[in-house]
Formats: C-alpha cells, sequence, structure tokens
C-alpha cells in the first residue's frame, strides 16, 4: 500500500513539474544529468552562444520536481517550478 501511495504522489507531482534551462548560462558540464535520478535531462545536441552544448530537458513526465539539478548547476541555469 505504501508503495502504491509513493507512486501516486511521484506520479502527481511529475505531472506539475516543469523544468527551466536557460541555455545561455549552461556550460554542458554533465552534472545536473548525473544528478537526475529520472533521466529526465540529458546534453542537447544544439550549442549556445559560446559554444557550449547545453542541457536539455526531455521525459518531462518523469519529473519529480527533487530539485537535483538545479542544486548541483554550479551556473544556477536551471529553475524547477511545480
Amino acid at each position: 500500500m505504501q508503495q502504491l501511495l509513493e507512486n501516486n504522489f511521484e506520479k502527481e507531482v511529475g505531472e506539475m513539474a516543469k523544468i527551466e534551462i536557460n541555455s545561455n548560462y549552461c556550460k554542458g558540464c554533465n552534472l545536473c544529468v548525473l544528478a537526475c535520478k529520472k533521466d529526465v535531462i540529458k546534453i542537447g545536441d544544439d550549442s549556445n552562444a559560446l559554444g557550449y552544448r547545453y542541457a536539455v530537458a526531455e521525459k518531462m513526465e518523469n519529473c519529480i520536481a527533487c530539485r537535483m539539478c538545479a542544486m548541483t548547476c554550479p551556473e544556477a541555469a536551471i529553475e524547477i517550478y511545480k
């Protein structure tokens, strides 16, 4: 029963979560990718104005808004909204 409640909570939070990544600040260090245990973030194929391949949010339905990606970003390029 407890597992069922936890899964439902994660699903509800994931549906409301929104990740914003400022591509101009991101330097593609990959720390947010490693911090995300739900595999929501990856390094994209496009480059920003400084020539860095920046992080992008995919699989948003898996996001549980834990904010680990934002906390590990040394450039403060990630914001999480619910």
